[in-house]
């Protein structure tokens, strides 16, 4: 049986849980897109997997951000994941740069939706929006993965953890 959602939370409520959530690490990302509403990128974290049967994964982006209405217009998204090397990239993208300035930081290709994948990231997905959810201040897409691709190499990513960025790579 399910409960019935909180519909507000009070201030201390809200400043609790963004501690508690500074407390849980997350890999960083440049969300980028592509299409009718034109070509555009951010940097996020709030994106996992839901299943390998389609590959398919979440991508949680606040409504208020100006990249919301261009990917979800768009219908197409890139989750490009970051390696430590990307650091100075990955604060481009958070940025309030124009989009020509935030591209210009990398080399970027495109496959399967146009959506521009970074060249050397350590893995990039290639996805299309199949369906969202509207969750309080967020919407919730779900990103069905249509092409691929894991970088040569050592295994690495960037994670943000503790309000910072930190460097991880396999052993």
């Amino acid at each position: 049986m399910t409960q019935p959602a909180k519909t507000e939370a009070t201030a201390a409520e809200v400043q609790t849980f963004r501690e508690g959530m500074a407390r849980l690490g997350a890999a960083i990302t440049i969300l980028t897109t592509d299409g009718p509403a034109g070509k555009h990128g951010m940097t996020a974290s709030a994106v996992c997997s839901v299943t390998d049967s389609p590959p398919t994964l979440l991508v949680c982006i606040n409504k208020s951000n100006r990249s919301h209405d261009i990917i979800e217009k768009n219908g197409v998204i890139a989750v490009n994941v970051l390696g430590g090397r990307h650091r100075d990239v990955a604060g481009l993208f958070a940025s309030k740069k124009d989009e020509e300035e935030r591209f210009a930081g990398a080399d970027w290709r495109t496959m399967a939706t146009g959506s521009p994948l970074l060249a050397d990231a350590p893995v990039a997905f290639d996805c299309r929006i199949t369906d969202s959810n509207s969750v309080g201040s967020h919407t919730v897409f779900f990103c069905e993965v249509q092409a691929m691709e894991l970088a040569e190499g050592q295994a690495e990513t960037l994670i943000w953890f503790g309000r910072d960025f930190h460097h991880i790579t396999a052993v």
